[in-house]
């Protein structure tokens, strides 16, 4: 079964960037499709982007389009979220995930990660 490990997460101020990687060790990651969640305390878990297993189909939340950029790189089994002007309402912890389908719903994702967390301060 594929593992999946988030890092890049850390304390930024508003405006700031961030890159999220998500490490997939294992011959399967390209056969999934690759999501990006993230949950506020209080809360439920929301959608943020997602990436097809090809790479060739991006969707993203409307919260973020045009700030964060979601790719993959399937020959290092590596999910990536860049996000730019990052702003206080972005703070969250953030989860990378596998699916069988495109999807933006947590209920359809066969794999998790444990989460790396994001804070943007004002």
């Amino acid at each position: 079964q594929v593992q999946l490990v988030e890092s890049g997460g850390g304390s930024v101020q508003a405006g700031g960037s961030l890159r999220l990687s998500c490490a997939a060790p294992g011959r399967t990651f390209s056969r999934y499709h690759m999501v990006w969640f993230r949950q506020a305390p209080g809360k439920e878990r929301e959608f943020v982007a997602g990436v097809g297993d090809d790479g060739d189909n991006t969707y993203y939340a409307n919260s973020v389009k045009g700030r964060f950029t979601i790719s993959r790189d399937n020959a290092k089994n590596t999910v990536y979220l860049k996000m730019n002007s990052l702003k206080p309402e972005d703070t969250a912890v953030y989860y990378c995930a596998a699916s069988d389908t495109l999807t933006i719903h947590p209920v359809n994702v066969n794999l998790w990660g444990r989460g790396t967390q994001v804070t943007v301060s004002s």
